[in-house]
Formats: structure tokens, sequence, C-alpha cells
């Protein structure tokens, strides 16, 4: 089975894959795209893939805006942590929507819904109402309370206390608004999966920041934003042009 995946954090992708093949050797990962504009161009022209993973947050946009320009007649399976684009992912064919983290038992599950249907386009309306069950009903749980090494012990660190995370040095800190720092002992794409995307947005792969922490935005050269956090920050956050605009809404909600 020929799978493309779209999806634009590189952690993401590549666990993905992993775990597919980990439930079927037999399926091949053919391409994986992490932007609107390159989706566009590779489904424009003919290909081998016969089911799409695709995330919903894309580098340069929504990946709705996709089948605005492009059809993609075969089925999809939305990975996000947004919950409320399900209803607009039943407008295109999709046949199930995971909600970030992935858990590798419910990719099985799409998996063989996909193989249920022999590949037909679209949803029916079964289909619908048992997504929208999954949804409604599934809890979303974030982490509340991150444990840090201090010395020889110990300490929580409630999530509600925390202004940004960023990659120092190869490790990843977290600062609080009590102008506290520590490190902690996991990626930083493990510590955004972890978050309520509301709250906090991945600026780009050296921060995470809260929004109560944002004090200014900042217009930078060739369209990149340049973002001011308290507590302040002897590193530059960077906003890259390809992400501006979906940060700014992400601010104006």
């Amino acid at each position: 089975m020929k799978v493309i995946i779209v999806e634009d954090e590189f952690a993401a992708s590549d666990n993905l894959s992993y775990l597919l093949t980990k439930i079927n050797t037999d399926i091949e990962v053919i391409e994986i795209l992490d932007t609107v504009k390159a989706s566009v161009a590779y489904f424009a022209k003919p290909h081998d893939g016969v089911l799409v993973f695709m995330d919903i947050h894309l580098a340069d946009g929504i990946s709705f805006e996709i089948f605005d320009q492009v059809e993609i007649n075969i089925p999809i399976v939305f990975t996000t942590a947004y919950d409320q684009y399900a209803l607009k992912a039943f407008k295109v064919n999709s046949i199930d929507y995971l909600l970030k983290p992935i858990d590798k038992e419910e990719l099985k599950d799409a998996l063989d819904r996909f193989e249920a249907q022999n590949q037909q386009n679209g949803i029916d309306e079964q289909q619908m109402q048992s997504l929208l069950h999954l949804i409604q009903t599934k809890p979303t749980n974030f982490k509340q309370t991150f444990l840090v090494g201090v010395g020889d012990q110990f300490i929580p660190v409630k999530t509600a206390d925390i202004a940004y995370f960023y990659i120092d040095t190869g490790v990843v800190k977290a600062v609080t608004v009590q102008e506290r720092s520590y490190a902690l002992d996991v990626k930083l794409e493990e510590v955004e999966e972890a978050l309520d995307p509301t709250v906090f947005y991945r600026a780009n792969r050296q921060f995470i920041l809260r929004r109560e922490a944002i004090v200014t935005i900042k217009l930078h050269f060739n369209s990149k934003l340049l973002v001011e956090v308290h507590p302040a920050c002897s590193e530059r956050i960077i906003v890259s042009k390809a992400k501006a605009s979906d940060f700014k809404n992400w601010m104006g909600r």
C-alpha cells in the first residue's frame, strides 16, 4: 500500500511513518509533503498513492486550502490536535480523523476502515455520525504539570505557570512567569504534543510560546515576525514568512 504524508513537523511525520510500517510492513510511504504549496504541486500530477495522512496546520497555511486548488481523489485520514476542524474534514473525502498524539491502535483502526471500504472515495452518513461521536466524546487531555529535576530532587511545575519553552544548546528548557528556568528531559516535539494548541504556539524549531507571554510582535525583514516575550529572552524569536499569517490568526482568536 502506497501512502502519502502531508505534515510539516519532521518528528511527527517520522513517527507516523514508523507506526505505519510497524502495523503493516507492506505500507510504503512514497512522499512526505510539508506545505500547502508543495501538496498542490504534487497532487496536480499523476501519482501512485492510495491513501493520504494529512495534518491540518501546515507551515504555510491550513491544509483545506489544498482542496481549493487541486482535486485529491483518494481517501484521506486527517491527523491533528485541532478538534474544531472536524466538520470541514467531512466535506472532503476523509475516512477518519485522528487526534494527536496518534495512538497506534486508533491508527490501525483507520487502516482497517480504509481496507473495509475497498478504497471507495468519500464517506457516507453513517461514517460521518461515527466520526462526530468519536470526536465529541473523546477527551482531550493536555499536560497540567511537568516534573523537573532540580539537584537530587524532582519538583512539579504547573503548565499554567510556564511562559515559554525553548531549546538552549540542545536542552529543552521551560521558563516560568516567575522568571525561573528549568531543564526538561524531553524533546520539544514531545512538549508540543502535550500542550493545548489554543494556549501555546510552536513559533519555530526552537520556541513554543504561551499566548499571555507575548508582549509585542514586530515586522521583520522578508515578511518575518520578531516576537518579544515576558520574561525577556536573550535569543531572538523569529516567526518565518510561511508561518506569519497562521501565527497572527492564532493570536487573534
